[in-house]
């Protein structure tokens, strides 16, 4: 039963389930599962000074979507967000819960943002990024990329029409937006 913001029909009792759905509450009784003598009740683990961990100290706001109250008591901190992608990633968490696919997409369109960003940012050093060889081209003509595509049973091989439209596409795009930028910018200088 999906979860609606007016609270939807009332959880039906365990009798109505059970005589609605076949097999339901089968293991409710400890007596018909197998694994309860093995069970232990949950205690906290040997050594342990606590039942919850203290929180891990926080240096700014951190994301947290909408379902929880709290952040968990440990959370990652290498890749702090920034950007327009940590505003689209800031919106996804303000605005929409885990369970909306629109808090998924914009996720995902963060990443892409912020992927696009890095490969910019990838050309103002002394090592920019190399789209022949990092995105697996070369892999093609070497190592039996053909034949094991054809040969091997790879369930990869359905999606394979796209990966280059997926891979390769961005970087022509761009290449054909710093072409026509370039050319534009000539012609401004000619006059």
């Amino acid at each position: 039963m999906p979860y609606t913001a007016d609270g939807g029909r009332p959880t039906p009792s365990s009798e109505e389930l059970r005589a609605r759905i076949p097999g339901w509450g089968a293991d409710l009784d400890p007596a018909d599962r197998p694994s309860v003598p093995r069970e232990w009740p949950p205690t906290p683990a040997p050594g342990s000074h606590w039942v919850k961990p203290e929180p891990q100290e926080q240096h700014g706001p951190r994301e947290r979507s909408i379902e929880h109250l709290e952040l968990t008591p440990v959370f990652g901190t290498s890749v702090p967000l920034r950007g327009l992608s940590g505003a689209i990633k800031r919106l996804a968490y303000r605005r929409y819960s885990e369970g909306r696919a629109a808090h998924w997409l914009l996720l995902l369109l963060g990443d892409r943002v912020d992927a696009a960003g890095s490969h910019a940012r990838s050309f103002l050093t002394v090592r920019p990024d190399n789209p022949i060889t990092e995105t697996g081209v070369l892999a093609e003509t070497m190592y039996s990329g053909w034949s094991s595509r054809f040969r091997r049973g790879r369930v990869d091989v359905k999606h394979q029409w796209i990966d280059p439209i997926l891979v390769g596409g961005p970087w022509l795009l761009a290449l054909g937006l710093v072409f026509l930028g370039g050319r534009r910018a000539v012609r401004m200088l000619r006059g």
